[in-house]
Parts: C-alpha cells; sequence; structure tokens
C-alpha cells in the first residue's frame, strides 16, 4: 500500500522557490517523526530535514539551514517542505520519510520521491 505520496517537485531557476509537500495516511502519520532526504544522480541519499511527531523540534542539514523550513499539519495528515533560494546543488529526487528514531534517519516508510531540478 501507498503511505506517503511526495508532490510539488519541478524545474525552477537558481534562487527560486518550491513547496514540497507530503501526504500521509493516518497509520504511518501519527506518532512519527516525519523527514525529508533527498538523492542526486550518482550519490548517495542524504539527510534534508526532520520533524518531530508534535513538531516541536525540527533538523536540518547545514547545507539547507536559512533557506529551507520543514512543517507539519497532524491534523490534515501532512508534512511540507518550503524550499527558498534554491540552488543547482539542490537538483535530486526528493523522498519523504516517516519512522520513530530521531532524526528519523532509518525510516519505517517511503514515498516514491519528486524531482526537483534548478538550474543555473
Amino acid at each position: 500500500q501507498v503511505h506517503l505520496v511526495e508532490s510539488g517537485g519541478s524545474a525552477v531557476q537558481a534562487g527560486g522557490s518550491l513547496r514540497l509537500a507530503c501526504a500521509a495516511s493516518r497509520r504511518v502519520f501519527n506518532g512519527y517523526n516525519m523527514g525529508w532526504f533527498r538523492q542526486a544522480p550518482g550519490k548517495e541519499r542524504e539527510f534534508v530535514a526532520a520533524i518531530s511527531w508534535s513538531g516541536d523540534s525540527t533538523d536540518y542539514v547545514d547545507s539547507v539551514k536559512g533557506r529551507f523550513t520543514i512543517s507539519r499539519d497532524n491534523a490534515k495528515n501532512t508534512v511540507n517542505l518550503q524550499m527558498n533560494s534554491l540552488k543547482p546543488e539542490d537538483t535530486a529526487v526528493y523522498y519523504c520519510a516517516a519512522g520513530r528514531g530521531w532524526p528519523p534517519v532509518t525510516a519505517d516508510y517511503w514515498g516514491q520521491g519528486t524531482q526537483v531540478t534548478v538550474s543555473s
């Protein structure tokens, strides 16, 4: 079954913004820490951002701090990633993930991914 579905990926110019969304089923959203990861061609998957189940804690990889913001709405079973001041090095497939750990680097569920392409 599909538990996480990402959307919002697109092709933008450097300096632009995108807002990624992840729609989750209730069974994998409630009580789970949520995160965003990305994988560029020929690169390993890397952690981008995470938010705790209650929304009280967030974490970001250094390269996106000050530019990306993760948020969640538990009533709507959604998690979002607002990405501003995009750079070509942000180009990757972005994945939504859910897990019990903090940060949820060992995730129990993964989405199919959404492509983000930033051109200079």
